[in-house]
């Protein structure tokens, strides 16, 4: 991927500003649901808001989620080059994990890695997408899903040609499994609820 090295810092900026927006707290608060930090496992994502019972919110929250990053990437791909879209989208993936105005504890980044699939390259964003739903309708396990999916994008891109969406994919991927430790761990113990569960 080559770039000019004074842009990087700019799409680096203004994707993680971008993806560091907490959308599932913003609006579980306005729907008058509290702190979704105090519920569940205290995640801001997509999978924690439908813990409230609030398809709406959830489905909105993964929406909001996905398109931060998929903006951040087109916006730079558009402003500056391709390159820079790739790097915005993964600052925008990390913003989402670790968000400055949340003292740096966000969410896990499963909607914002898809989010950033489907604008860097879109039929690989579509064929996660797709690991992801079929995953779940099998197993009926969120994390499951999302390891599943990540784990095949790398190879997806690679698959296509497109080695710079694979490097992203396997970069975002490693980061997204080491969010996802504590799930790991309750997966091998068969521990990990399913999709819409309370988790105590």
């Amino acid at each position: 991927m080559s770039f000019d090295p004074m842009l990087l810092l700019p799409a680096m900026a203004g994707g993680y500003l971008l993806g560091s927006a907490p959308f599932g707290l913003l609006l579980t608060r306005l729907a008058g649901l509290g702190d979704i930090r105090d519920v569940g496992s205290g995640n801001i994502g997509a999978t924690n808001v439908l813990r409230t019972r609030r398809k709406d919110l959830a489905l909105a929250t993964l929406i909001l989620d996905s398109g931060k990053a998929g903006l951040a990437c087109l916006m730079f791909t558009f402003l500056i080059s391709i390159s820079a879209g790739l790097i915005a989208g993964a600052a925008a993936f990390f913003g989402h994990c670790f968000p400055i105005w949340l003292k740096f504890k966000g969410g896990k980044g499963v909607s914002t890695f898809l989010g950033v699939l489907l604008a860097a390259f879109w039929p690989v964003g579509i064929l996660t997408c797709l690991t992801w739903l079929g995953t779940a309708l099998v197993f009926r396990i969120s994390s499951l899903s999302a390891l599943a999916a990540s784990a095949a994008a790398p190879v997806l891109a690679y698959a296509f040609g497109r080695e710079d969406v694979a490097l992203l994919a396997l970069f975002l991927a490693v980061l997204l499994y080491w969010r996802h430790q504590d799930n790991i761990s309750r997966l091998l113990k068969g521990e990990e609820p399913g999709i819409g569960a309370r988790k105590t």
